[in-house]
């Protein structure tokens, strides 16, 4: 039975670096949130278990992070920066958990992360992400990002509208 999460207005949410616990964290969230809302099969989970790991053991402080939202104890969210190429950031892990939706979170980690991608240099910024994810593509087109491509696929076990954004830094 899952726990409702309730979050107080006046308690503040802090994004903090990738630490312990956050890989297994976003690997469950993704794996079960995405099931639940878009049906998709255990594939899903290794993809985003794969990302964590090469950041982990790859990434760069100077040009890649990680943004952790947490209120209290609690994780609510993640979006990260990582180096395309000299000139490019790739968005990648952008969730925020149901109970944090609609209070203005998604901005903040957006804004985060474009920012950190401005500081470290980048000229623009891409990320790949499906037409169903009709909140996440609205602030993206609100914060300049353009839809790119678009080509119908299946992935994860279901047939999906896969697309590409970018946006000028």
């Amino acid at each position: 039975m899952a726990v409702a999460l309730r979050f107080p207005a006046d308690m503040e949410i802090e994004l903090k670096d990738l630490g312990p616990g956050d890989s297994d964290w976003l690997v469950d969230q993704h794996g079960r949130l995405y099931a639940q809302s878009e049906g998709f099969d255990a594939s899903f989970g290794a993809l985003v278990a794969d990302i964590l790991q090469a950041f982990e053991t790859e990434h760069d402080p100077g040009c890649e992070r990680a943004f952790i939202a947490w209120q209290g104890g609690t994780r609510l969210g993640s979006v990260f920066c990582v180096r395309q190429d000299a000139q490019t950031a790739k968005l990648r892990l952008f969730l925020l958990v149901p109970q944090a939706r609609g209070r203005g979170l998604g901005q903040r980690l957006l804004d985060a992360c474009m920012g950190f991608a401005r500081q470290a240099g980048y000229a623009r910024m891409v990320l790949w992400t499906h037409e169903s994810h009709r909140a996440a593509c609205a602030l993206y087109l609100k914060n300049g990002w353009a839809c790119v491509s678009s080509k119908p696929v299946v992935s994860f076990g279901v047939p999906l509208v896969e697309q590409g954004w970018e946006v000028t830094l």
